[in-house]
């Protein structure tokens, strides 16, 4: 609760800064309405014992105070709804969605990308920012209407003392209501991963291109029963948190209701006994009236400040995972200008948090200065896990990772990522962008430089299907926006380009670069990568690392390093490891047969025939 009033403070404190003119409408408002509310019953009083004593001007008087007080009720209530809270909520809750996702946007670390748990509460925050801000405002709500009920109560107590024993009865069902809130709560967060399950399905389902294979496949009754499955189970899980949330809550308000109504008999018998004024029994009874809304609306801010909850525990947690996250973010030393020695891995071992399975294991290499490494292995070798660590998506778990000699903790991870590139295996698309853009992505500040983008186009033998693009480099990259779809090579390639733009790098990966494309196409890449290997290497000392399963591509690297298991089995040149006939030598000769080609093919090459 103390992290839920100290958000809630910073809340507000956003609330006043960028809609200061709002937010203190708002509060008069609700003063308002609390004065109105009070005054309609007061006024009620005075008018009735006005009339009795037969004081017909003063009782005029009171009557248009109450009806005033009414008109004044109505118009703030309407007022409430239609400009202040909608226009708060709106604009403040931007604020923060812009945050948050800035927030997850540009976290140095990816595991909040890649654990599932994680996933599930990042789930939960989709939309979440807006109901944030209108949980807050709906508990600033409920503290006026609970200032209401307190002096509704004082009042009641100049009538009789006994009904100040309404204000422990309204506990009952506030208690019972929060009760129902906290086993809903879990229940949201229990079932979100089945929740992401079944709209991932209902997804696939309608997607174009997983389409034709579904029908091709005769799938489509699989993923609607497993559709239906996941979401079954999400219905259950919540429709059975929400029975009891419910029965809860009608306990709550059943004490409340019998407690009630014993309290008016008491009032009703002092009434009879001449201890009240006529006046005295219209405050009861108006008040009675406004008594059980101003209960239920208290009940009701609060259910919906509640309902918040389950947005509130996510978005804490990830404010907490930023912060301790970010307190490890200690480097700041600026990485060299040119590579002298190169990238040491030393003694690195990695299990992916959550995990127990070790995915490195005791890893150590030297990627020389100006050098192309081939890292290669089957899959689950654990070779995108090292370039991962590379990137600074990760950090060892134990042993380090040097640049120059420099831990690669110690340097400012931003400036190192200005100076390395990469084409991930799992490459991002972006359909929504043009072809230029999505390719310019690679470096935002050469984004709009079409020489630079049309350099890295051509780099990853791209040229001639852009050119075949409706408008080129302008064309949108999904028909949903207007453009095209592109084949998953055609993706493929527009990564490697993206991965190009960056002119300068010190470390240039590539994991997988080539597996959507065919064999002729991955070779004529390769030839031109190499090619840019070797200006870059002269230049700065720059490392090309290729990260394949396929070793026709990586014959003409300066160094092949084998993993297995996790493990470093293997370390020389394509000629070396072939004549060693371990690891390295049964794994080309098998994908050799495989591919029926022998080396001195086309497209296995002999190692005289690639460019060193």
């Amino acid at each position: 609760m103390t992290g839920y009033l100290r958000l809630w403070g910073e809340v507000l404190g956003l609330s006043w800064r960028h809609a200061r003119g709002l937010t203190a409408t708002v509060f008069g408002i609700e003063s308002g309405l609390v004065i109105a509310n009070i005054g309609i019953a007061l006024a009620m009083r005075a008018t009735v014992d006005e009339l009795v004593a037969d004081h017909v001007p003063n009782a005029i008087v009171a009557a248009v105070l109450a009806a005033l007080a009414c008109t004044t009720v109505l118009v703030l209530n309407r007022l409430h709804g239609l400009v202040g809270l909608f226009l708060i909520v709106e604009k403040v809750g931007v604020v923060i969605e812009d945050q948050m996702m800035r927030d997850i946007a540009t976290l140095e670390k990816i595991e909040h990308l890649e654990r599932s748990d994680y996933l599930d509460r990042i789930t939960v925050l989709r939309g979440a920012p807006k109901r944030i801000v209108g949980g807050m405002w709906n508990a600033v709500r409920a503290c006026f209407t609970v200032l209401q009920l307190t002096l509704t109560l004082v009042i009641l107590g100049t009538v009789s003392l006994w009904l100040l024993a309404l204000l422990a009865l309204a506990v009952a069902p506030l208690w019972c209501d929060r009760r129902g809130r906290t086993v809903e709560n879990r229940a949201e967060v229990r079932t979100a991963g089945s929740f992401r399950l079944q709209r991932h399905l209902f997804d696939v389902a309608t997607d174009a291109a997983a389409g034709k294979e579904i029908r091709t496949g005769q799938a489509g009754g699989q993923i609607a029963r497993l559709q239906a499955e996941a979401m079954a189970e999400v219905t259950a899980g919540r429709y059975a948190a929400r029975l009891r949330a419910a029965w809860l809550r009608a306990l709550g308000w059943t004490v409340f209701v019998v407690g009630f109504v014993g309290l008016l008999g008491v009032v009703a018998r002092q009434a009879e006994t001449g201890a009240a004024t006529t006046g005295d029994v219209v405050l009861v009874v108006t008040l009675t009236l406004t008594l059980q809304q101003t209960v239920q609306a208290a009940v009701g801010q609060l259910t919906s400040t509640m309902n918040a909850g389950m947005y509130l525990d996510p978005y804490l947690w990830l404010r907490s995972y930023l912060a301790k996250t970010r307190a490890t973010q200690t480097g700041d030393k600026a990485p060299p200008e040119r590579l002298a020695t190169g990238i040491h891995v030393d003694h690195v071992s990695f299990t992916y948090p959550g995990t127990e399975k070790r995915v490195l294991d005791d890893v150590s290499m030297v990627l020389p200065a100006g050098s192309v490494v081939a890292l290669v292995g089957e899959f689950g070798s654990g070779k995108s896990t090292l370039v991962k660590l590379l990137s600074g998506f990760y950090h060892p778990d134990a042993g380090r990772i040097t640049v120059d000699g420099d831990d690669l903790r110690g340097l400012d991870i931003e400036e190192w990522r200005r100076r390395s590139s990469a084409a991930y295996q799992d490459f991002g698309r972006y359909p929504q962008m043009t072809l230029a853009e999505a390719v310019g992505l690679g470096d935002l500040d050469r984004i709009d430089d079409e020489e630079t983008v049309s350099e890295a186009i051509d780099a990853a033998d791209a040229t001639g299907f852009v050119e075949r693009l409706p408008d080129g480099k302008d064309t949108r990259l999904s028909p949903v926006y207007g453009g095209v779809d592109l084949s998953e090579g055609q993706w493929q390639k527009t990564a490697l380009a993206r991965a190009s733009v960056r002119g300068n790098p010190l470390l240039f990966m590539l994991d997988e670069p080539t597996a959507s494309l065919d064999a002729p196409s991955e070779h004529a890449i390769f030839q031109r990568y190499m090619e840019r290997a070797r200006r870059l290497g002269s230049h700065s000392g720059a490392i090309t690392l290729v990260v394949s399963h396929r070793l026709s591509t990586v014959a003409g690297a300066d160094l092949v390093l084998v993993l297995d298991h996790g493990q470093l089995v293997e370390r020389g040149t394509h000629e070396e490891l072939l004549a060693a006939g371990g690891r390295y030598s049964d794994l080309y000769r098998l994908q050799a047969d495989a591919y029926r080609l022998r080396p001195g093919s086309d497209l296995i090459p002999e190692v005289s025939e690639i460019s060193r």
